[in-house]
């Protein structure tokens, strides 16, 4: 099944966080908080948003950090993804 997102929304799935802190101490998943990474998976086109023009400033393939409770989470064969606003995205990570 291929999702194709509408108007200025995105498609991201999460990365995996890390389960070692730095002082070597491995976390419990419950002890382990929702990973702000993610990479985008499709894009949708822009266009009028609230009367505004939206242009998009992500691919697909970029990885972003993106607000901690932003987006739905939907789960399409067996995997998990997010989709949320372009405006809930903070940053590119490169």
């Amino acid at each position: 099944m291929i999702i194709k997102p509408l108007a200025d929304r995105v498609v991201i799935k999460m990365l995996e966080s890390e389960e070692v802190t730095k002082g070597g101490i491995i976390l419990a998943s419950a002890a382990k908080e929702k990973p702000q990474v993610a990479e985008i998976t499709a894009v949708g086109p822009g266009g009028i948003v609230d009367g505004k023009e939206v242009q998009m400033q992500v691919t697909v393939g970029n990885k972003v950090l993106i607000s901690k409770y932003a987006g739905t989470e939907v789960k399409i064969d067996g995997q998990e993804y997010t989709i949320l606003r372009q405006s809930d995205i903070l940053a590119i990570v490169e």
